[in-house]
């Protein structure tokens, strides 16, 4: 038997256009949903909802377990081929062995290590702030950011979308939407250096 490798963004496009084809509607309102209940009650999943993290360790293994399983069963769902890309277990396992085990955001004085950490673990998180793609008016966009960057609290930015360009509808696939993703961009950007903290991971 092969060992199995860390995939590459090559493999999973190339099985994003040969995998099963299933409709978007089956896909959210029956795979995953049947497949999420089934697993739930096989690994016997009761979530309390006055704790959001969960500290019990078989609670946490059988949560694991479950969403491994629901990887290697459902795949990954690709709305522009409607198709499914399908793992195998090991190449999970290989892609999780494979995977960084820390990063870097940001650079300079604002720097940020992001590093796995357990529940256990005493170190605060990252904050990320920002609207996180919520789209945001051209008018207001740079203030918006501007009020997340220079809070202390916050670590990296996660930015908004622009609602228009120059007016016009940043459309999927058109020259406006680059236009739009740029200004984006050079908008963040200018929000951190107005807030002092330039080099602030986006």
């Amino acid at each position: 038997m092969a060992i199995a490798k860390a995939l590459t963004v090559f493999d999973i496009y190339e099985r994003a256009k040969v995998g099963p084809k299933v409709e978007e509607k089956e896909w959210d309102f029956k795979t995953i949903p049947q497949t999420a209940s089934r697993l739930k009650k096989k690994y016997n999943i009761k979530m309390d909802k006055k704790q959001i993290i969960p500290t019990d360790k078989e609670l946490i293994n059988n949560l694991f377990k479950a969403g491994l399983e629901m990887l290697v069963e459902c795949g990954v769902y690709c709305i522009d081929t409607n198709k499914i890309i399908r793992y195998t277990e090991e190449e999970v396992w290989a892609s999780i062995k494979a995977a960084p085990k820390r990063v870097t955001y940001g650079e300079g004085k604002q720097a940020r290590e992001l590093s796995c950490r357990s529940y256990t673990d005493k170190r605060p998180p990252l904050i990320q702030g920002g609207p996180t793609g919520a789209p945001c008016s051209e008018e207001h966009f740079l203030a918006i950011h501007q009020s997340y960057a220079q809070e202390p609290l916050v670590d990296t930015i996660v930015d908004g979308v622009l609602q228009t360009i120059k007016g016009h509808d940043p459309v999927p696939q058109s020259p406006w939407e680059i236009a739009a993703v740029k200004s984006e961009a050079i908008m963040v950007r200018a929000a951190q250096d107005r807030a002092g903290r330039t080099g602030m991971g986006l």
